[in-house]
């Protein structure tokens, strides 16, 4: 049984050490037999980027041709070698990492990144060329390039550059203008790409760019104007994470049998998996390391993990939330109501971002696909029809949604989750959050109502909901074909905890001689679903008639 490969980005550090590979080297094939040279790939967050650069890196290196048959026998790339192994010298950059705190942090840890990569690029091939950090950072690129084409006239250039937008992302959440001065036209990182194009036409011949999103490549590719964007391309959709078989593959190499499967695969297929990055694709992807970190949780007890998702990559997704500021206006209200609804939206996917205009619904809509908030559901008459991917992601979702709406009505986004779910689990009574949707109702402005109806509430209440970790929230679950608003099920059900189900009415200012009517028709529809074998089969099952009039909530226990 080889070891499970969570943390490890290293392709070598992968192989050498026995650690599991999935084996994703049919696209260097792949890559390689494409017309173009220069290409850009987005993911969202922890979606093996960097083990694919390390990947490229260790399959065309000119000095790893020793080491081809232990790195690659076992793969498919090693079984089917391409012309161009081994036959380049690599120069890679990563520009993660980097202090954004300042203007002038920010480049001089690019500049930093720059002169350091290029020194182990100097230092590992033996290369004569003295890295000047005095220079600037299109400075120290452009005297390589012609030092390099001086010593080694017949040799080319392979260009590895992983998270591309790193501190871009960085500096556009929180300080738009000082992004906007390092990727304008005589900006220093903008400048650093005009040197990159120029070494094209001398001993640059290929180059590969990863990052999540385009936020960049309005700006930088207006001087960068050779490379393809195959992001969202048919044939590379499953390059990067994994698809159901490859996850079933691996789970059989860790040894976790097929009763534990049965039970492990349906709790991450809801939580991880869901993505699609092309219209035309087939395959749903799983994001990688979310499955990589839920193993590595189960395989140490043989127990389902209580945290689903790893605080790093909570942190990663809620810190990005931030660049979704930068849209401002009811459209960022209206576009999140819509898909946490689970309603969807349909809308071409902006390919670039220019951040000197401000953000518009499309704009937002295409960063919440590249941010992986959004992923393609559909094809409606050849538009991307998109929605949210998972479970993971609408628990991230609905928390920013909250968050909004606390700004938007000056009230604290610190909800106490777990006494919530405490009140709900042991008790199977609904106060506390029906407590809590009834602050945000009361809070909303006289124009907020103009627009508000069952839906609305619906939303607020599931977005609380899907919050609470013991519990699965499903809005609008199809039984018999009816829907019931809300079901609440403990995840484990085997500790007691009690289930409720719930049916929202709503009510406008003026019209409270209509309660009673209310009332018995939610009395009504949930005493029907109660009758559905689905329902009857759900143990310690509270039901609740809820009717909210204008910003009060009256709770009936059916």
């Amino acid at each position: 049984m080889k070891k499970l490969p969570y943390g490890i980005s290293n392709y070598e550090e992968l192989i050498t050490d026995g650690y599991y590979y999935v084996d994703k080297t049919m696209y260097i094939e792949k890559l390689e037999n494409t017309p173009e040279k220069r290409i850009i790939f987005l993911r969202p967050r922890k979606f093996g980027k960097t083990l694919f650069t390390s990947t490229l890196e260790n399959y065309y290196d000119i000095l790893k041709v020793d080491k081809f048959n232990a790195l690659f026998s076992e793969t498919y790339i090693g079984k089917n070698p391409t012309k161009l192994k081994n036959s380049y010298y690599i120069l890679k950059f990563n520009f993660s990492g980097i202090d954004t705190s300042s203007t002038e942090e920010t480049l001089n840890g690019f500049k930093r990144e720059v002169a350091s990569s290029i020194q182990v690029f100097v230092e590992k091939y033996g290369l004569d060329f003295f890295v000047n950090i005095e220079d600037e950072a299109e400075g120290i690129l452009d005297n390589l390039i012609k030092s390099f084409s001086i010593q080694n006239p017949n040799s080319k250039l392979y260009v590895i550059i992983d998270e591309y937008d790193h501190f871009a992302n960085e500096l556009l959440g929180f300080r738009t203008n000082e992004f906007k001065n390092l990727v304008s036209k005589n900006g220093k990182v903008r400048k650093w790409y005009e040197i990159l194009k120029k070494g094209t036409e001398s001993v640059i011949d290929r180059i590969f760019i990863t990052g999540v999103a385009p936020i960049t490549l309005d700006s930088l590719t207006s001087g960068f104007n050779i490379s393809s964007d195959k992001t969202k391309s048919f044939t590379f959709n499953e390059m990067m994470g994994f698809t159901q078989s490859e996850l079933i593959t691996m789970l059989d190499n860790l040894e976790i049998t097929k009763k534990e499967q049965n039970t492990i695969l349906p709790i991450i297929k809801e939580n991880y998996d869901g993505y699609k990055f092309s219209v035309n694709a087939t395959e749903k992807l799983y994001n990688s390391n979310m499955c990589l970190y839920f193993l590595n949780e189960y395989l140490e007890q043989r127990k389902i993990p209580t945290q689903l998702i790893d605080v790093n990559i909570a942190s990663d997704y809620t810190k990005l939330g931030n660049m979704l500021d930068l849209c401002k206006g009811e459209e960022r209200e209206k576009i999140i109501e819509k898909t946490v609804s689970g309603e969807g939206i349909i809308s071409e996917i902006t390919a670039k971002f220019n951040p000197a205009m401000e953000f518009g619904e499309q704009d937002l809509i295409s960063m919440l696909f590249y941010l992986g908030y959004l992923t393609i559901q559909d094809n409606v008459a050849d538009y991307p029809k998109l929605n949210i991917p998972n479970l993971v992601m609408k628990e991230i979702y609905s928390d920013y949604f909250l968050q909004i709406l606390s700004r938007k009505l000056d009230i604290s986004s610190n909800i106490n989750y777990s006494e919530i779910a405490l009140e709900i689990a042991l008790e199977g009574k609904i106060s506390k959050i029906v407590e809590l949707t009834q602050t945000y109702l009361q809070n909303l402005s006289n124009r907020d109502y103009i627009k508000f109806d069952e839906k609305y509430i619906k939303l607020i209440f599931y977005c609380i909901a899907i919050n609470l970790k013991v519990y699965r929230a499903k809005s609008e679950m199809e039984v018999q074909r009816e829907y019931p608003d809300i079901l609440l099920i403990p995840k484990d059900v085997s500790k007691g905890y009690k289930s409720v189900m719930i049916e929202f009415k709503y009510l406008k200012k003026g019209e409270e001689n209509k309660l009673a009517e209310k009332q018995e028709e939610a009395k009504k529809q949930i005493e029907e679903y109660a009758e559905f074998e689905e329902i009857r089969s759900i143990p310690n099952l509270s039901k609740y008639a809820v009717v909210a009039v204008n910003d009060k909530i009256y709770v009936e226990k059916v």
